[in-house]
């Protein structure tokens, strides 16, 4: 039997949503989100975790009260709070009198966002679930002036709302991956309705724009900005460990697990070839209890950055001082990206290939799936799957010297060919901002 709760939940929906040409959409997902939820929520409870952020996605949140000059910022999860960090900042610098928001959808991406912005964001909470209800509430309380979703999230509600109270609405960043390109495919009449809510979808390549013009996309309206993880910056200052006359591999930000494999392949490697120097950056120094008796049982002379040490009488240098390790891929002829040979998900190749250094990473690279898909298709960055394919890797790095060049030349092209999309998405703004 339909109880009373349900007839006024879902007379509230269709008086919310008559003139919605997504009535039949918001009225599913909300009777789905009210099936599913307790289903999820013990779930989530049984295998030990929890339901973070779901007053704030309902939209019970205190209003922030943040007035009528609001620019919101969507970041799903980490690598696309990581990518937006740069525009956020120049945006505060640019629209001092507008106030920033930030927004996720995953607890992970929350934590990342309030570690990098909580001095520059007015108000970090999360996205919304996408029916009426929720994004209603969640509006009437941020009243954003534009709203910057990074890569594709393709809302449909949310999307509605938006274009019905007039605010402006862009992706930024946009990528479409052929899987996720296949199944929208299956639906394009459907996201074609979708997609022509938005102010203007900017995307990250000539692909991704095609792939979302043909699954409905205004042609007129979307763009290829390029990408914003491109958009990191050099260090002027000149770093010198004794590095000159020495090759110097970088093992950058390493996790558990990691140090060994990078350790045994330079024992090796240092056998054949006496020029080569290992900078060693773990993500947390608390280990290096664990890395010290590592390097002491291969017999690798070492010493430590904090103690002033360098290559010209030590083959491994331990970086052990904290923010110092994005200026000293400036010095290495190839860096390994940690955080990869396990379940991190990478680190940021870029501030190696930012130098003209080529990157090599392990098989757990989701943070920047997105910039290895594009380092790859050419020799700047490589993504392997086991430790042996690592070691034949640097192998032919440091064996084909013509091979390692055209892999530093490749660098510098795909870099110089993505950057320039923060100012895209900047000068976007300024045309819209009062």
């Amino acid at each position: 039997m339909v109880t009373y709760s349900v007839i006024l939940i879902l007379l509230f929906l269709i008086i919310v949503s008559m003139f919605s040409e997504l009535f039949l959409y918001g009225l599913v997902s909300t009777l789905v989100f009210i099936i599913l939820l307790p289903f999820y929520y013990i779930v989530r409870v049984f295998n030990g975790k929890f339901l973070y952020g779901w007053r704030e996605k309902l939209g019970f949140f205190k209003s922030p009260n943040l007035g009528d000059k609001v620019i919101m910022y969507h970041g799903v999860s980490v690598g696309e709070v990581i990518a937006l960090e740069g525009v956020i900042r120049k945006t505060k610098e640019t629209f001092p009198d507008y106030k920033i928001v930030v927004t996720t959808g995953t607890k992970t991406g929350q934590e990342i966002a309030i570690k990098k912005f909580s001095n520059v964001a007015d108000f970090i909470t999360y996205f919304p679930f996408d029916i009426p209800f929720c994004v209603d509430a969640f509006l009437s309380k941020i009243k954003p002036t534009v709203v910057l979703i990074a890569e594709t999230e393709l809302w449909p509600v949310f999307s509605f709302f938006c274009n019905t109270k007039g605010i402006y609405l862009y992706t930024i960043n946009g990528r479409m991956s052929d899987s996720t390109y296949s199944l929208y495919k299956l639906f394009a009449h459907f996201f074609k309705l979708v997609l022509s809510k938005y102010t203007k979808i900017l995307t990250q390549s000539e692909i991704d724009r095609n792939k979302l013009v043909s699954i409905g996309a205004p042609e007129d309206r979307t763009f290829v900005m390029k990408n914003l993880k491109f958009d990191v910056k050099k260090s002027d200052e000149v770093i010198d460990l004794g590095q000159e006359g020495h090759r110097v591999i970088i093992a950058g930000s390493t996790h558990k697990g990691e140090d060994e494999i990078i350790l045994d392949i330079f024992k090796e490697k240092l056998a054949k070839y006496p020029d080569i120097k290992l900078l060693l950056a773990p993500r947390h120094t608390t280990r290096l209890p664990q890395i010290i008796p590592m390097l002491d049982s291969l017999g690798l002379n070492y010493g430590f950055r904090s103690k002033g040490d360098t290559f010209k009488d030590k083959d491994v240098i331990i970086l052990d001082t904290m923010g110092e390790l994005s200026k000293m891929y400036s010095i290495c002829s190839f860096a390994f990206i940690g955080g990869s040979f396990n379940k991190t998900g990478g680190h940021n190749p870029l501030e190696a290939v930012v130098y003209s250094k080529p990157a090599i990473s392990g098989p757990s690279i989701h943070n920047f799936r997105d910039i290895y898909w594009l380092l790859s298709r050419s020799t700047a960055g490589k993504v392997v799957k086991t430790p042996k394919e690592l070691n034949d890797y640097i192998e032919k790095l440091l064996s084909d010297k013509e091979f390692y060049q055209q892999a530093c030349k490749d660098c510098e092209t795909v870099f110089n060919d993505q950057q320039g999309a923060l100012d895209v998405v900047i000068n976007e703004l300024k045309s819209i901002l009062k």
